[in-house]
């Protein structure tokens, strides 16, 4: 089936922030909480990455699951105290992020929301 379109009714996309919106027009402060959308050298890309890409959770959940591979095919031996006190606290870390979603997902599954 053919596409009609009348004069001036093309593809229109437009991304939908009511907190941008809303922060922008009072400011950074509601009330005794303060939001800080923080600094950026580039706002406008830096969003579209957030809308586009995914939110900081996700960005650094991927970047966690790719480091716990290359952390679990690392030769540990030769490596200084220090440097394997960081990795342990870099896997203690990943481990208690999987617990977390672990227990949520038990949660959701015994209260039946999707």
């Amino acid at each position: 089936m053919p596409n009609f379109r009348m004069p001036l009714s093309g593809d229109v996309t437009q991304a939908i922030n009511p907190w941008s919106w809303f922060l922008h027009f009072v400011g950074n402060q509601i009330g005794l909480i303060n939001i800080d959308l923080g600094k950026s050298s580039d706002p406008e890309l830096e969003r579209q990455i957030l809308e586009d890409v995914g939110s900081y959770g996700r960005q650094i959940g991927q970047l966690g699951d790719a480091l716990r591979v290359l952390i679990d095919h690392l030769n540990l031996k030769g490596l200084k105290p220090e440097e394997e006190r960081a990795l342990k606290a870099v896997q203690y870390q990943l481990d208690e992020i999987d617990r977390y979603k672990s227990k949520r997902r038990e949660a959701t599954r015994q209260s039946g929301t999707p």
